[in-house]
């Protein structure tokens, strides 16, 4: 029996290792042999889970093809590989990837490390802060005491409890875009809002425009979903979206679903302009385009005299082309579950009616916590708290990296959690690697974009400050030596403990 559980194709495969960047060489070293070469990049794209574990690989000749290389140098790749643990293979079944022992299986997402591996390593591969206290605490308590009531019913929602979905509604009508409950669908976190959106509009093949780069694991769900991934290229800087391309993408590829950040960018940290938004609008509008509008970042602004522009809903306020979603995850804490969908009455109704076969609803007591929030004022003090980290961090982080990388190129974004760091010619995928053994997580660009684009990039965010910061910046520093003089295939220097 065969144990590969998936299969990636010889065209696929070979545009991830095209994109890859060569590893430099050392003074005195020779340019390793092209299978070697071949071999380091798969086992690379199978470290960093964008090609999974148990997948099986093209076979020998139509990879040679694909790569327009000589079969013996893909067979000798592939024996090497074998010889290290990182595939396997049986006469008659082909040849998948594996993970030796000793490795961690790798995520294809971006999941932030356990607990009590935070001694050794400092993770800044999840953009996300600790709670900001003391306002969990009061909101879970807050929710506990509004919860009997609850408690005497069977306690499922699937469209959210209607006390939060009329506060939603009504801080969307504050912000000058009317809004009534009947158009707004609590979900667990912005993940679930955007796994109904993609069940419900995007079937297995449709294509979903996205921006390049964009947040790595939403272009996962939207893979696991059977879309095909259209990218268009973000405008250059911090200037927000390409208008003239998404134009033409969208008349010609006309995509059933269009996914956008508009706030403060993940991963670039970009801000589209008001008049950017009236176009995309229209742009979707004239294409027949749906425009999913992520909203998780539009709190966090960091700068005290940066005017935000309006919503992009406001430009579509009945919520037939946009649908906007938003989440407490990044304004307020990862752990509290709680999202969003803001669309017409009649789509809310057809996600509501998708979601009965999915998780049913929203947890209660977490519903709870956030209405209290909303309701007694606590949640702007705790968004405040928020954003005052989320600077100081920023302004750490760009101070450190700038001492000790001063090759690396970046703007500094006037809001949200992610900086995007253009490495200087270094290969952001071994930086990756490297990283992870001289105690530092760092997810590479390739992560953010399709078919192994940005490899050159990776993305700092701003979920540590003061000394912690620094320490990071000295070890991507080491991790960047290290690749920069071929070094890193071997054991690094394990990391020290590091308390802040």
């Amino acid at each position: 029996m065969a144990q590969w559980t998936s299969a990636i194709g010889p065209a696929q495969l070979a545009r991830q290792l095209q994109a890859q960047q060569p590893r430099p060489v050392g003074a005195g070293l020779r340019k390793p042999p092209a299978y070697r070469a071949l071999a380091d990049g798969i086992r690379l794209l199978v470290l960093e889970g964008r090609v999974p574990a148990a997948a099986r690989l093209p076979a020998e000749r139509e990879l040679a093809v694909a790569l327009s290389v000589s079969r013996t140098t893909v067979a000798a790749a592939y024996e090497a590989l074998r010889g290290e643990g990182f595939l396997e293979s049986r006469r008659g079944a082909g040849s998948w990837t594996a993970v030796p022992a000793g490795h961690p299986l790798p995520g294809r997402g971006l999941e932030p490390l356990p607990p009590e591996s935070l001694g050794s390593m400092i993770d800044l591969g999840c953009a996300a802060l600790p709670a900001p206290e003391p306002w969990l605490t009061r909101g879970v308590q807050g929710a506990l005491e509004e919860l009997p009531p609850y408690a005497h019913t069977h306690g499922d929602y699937p469209a959210g409890l209607p006390a939060l979905r009329q506060m939603l509604a009504d801080r969307y009508t504050a912000r000058g875009i009317p809004t009534m409950p009947e158009q707004i669908m609590v979900t667990t976190g912005a993940m679930g809002a955007m796994d109904a959106i993609c069940h419900l509009f995007a079937g297995r093949g449709e294509r979903i425009a996205v921006e390049s780069p964009s947040y790595a694991n939403i272009l996962q769900l939207m893979r696991e979903a059977g879309a095909r991934l259209v990218p268009i290229a973000m405008a250059e800087g911090l200037t927000g979206w390409d208008l003239p391309r998404w134009r033409q993408v969208l008349r010609d590829a006309a995509p059933r679903l269009a996914y956008v950040v508009a706030d403060f960018h993940n991963p670039t940290g970009a801000l589209a302009d008001e008049d950017q938004r009236r176009q995309l609008v229209d742009a979707a509008r004239s294409a027949g385009t749906v425009l999913v509008v992520d909203e998780t970042m539009s709190e966090l602004w960091l700068d005290e005299d940066l005017a935000m522009p309006r919503p992009v809903c406001t430009f579509d306020p009945a919520g037939a082309t946009v649908l906007t979603v938003g989440s407490a995850s990044k304004a307020f804490w990862a752990g509290m579950r709680i999202g969003w969908v803001r669309a017409a009455p009649d789509v809310i109704r057809s996600l509501v009616a998708a979601r009965a076969y999915a998780d049913l609803g929203t947890p209660v007591l977490e519903q709870l916590a956030v209405n209290w929030l909303m309701a007694t004022g606590g949640w702007e003090q705790a968004v405040e708290l928020r954003r005052t980290q989320a600077r100081d961090n920023r302004d750490a982080l760009v101070a450190a990296v700038r001492r000790e990388l001063p090759d690396w190129e970046f703007h500094v974004p006037r809001g949200g959690l992610t900086l995007w760091v253009r490495t200087g010619g270094l290969s952001g995928s071994r930086l990756a690697e490297v990283g992870e053994r001289v105690g530092v997580r760092v997810p590479s660009g390739p992560r953010f974009g399709v078919d192994g684009a940005f490899e050159g990039y990776v993305r700092l965010p701003f979920t540590v400050g003061g000394p912690v910061a620094e320490e990071a910046a000295v070890r991507l520093a080491a991790a960047a030596r290290l690749v920069e003089t071929g070094g890193g295939s071997g054991g690094a220097e394990p990391p020290r403990t590091f308390v802040a």
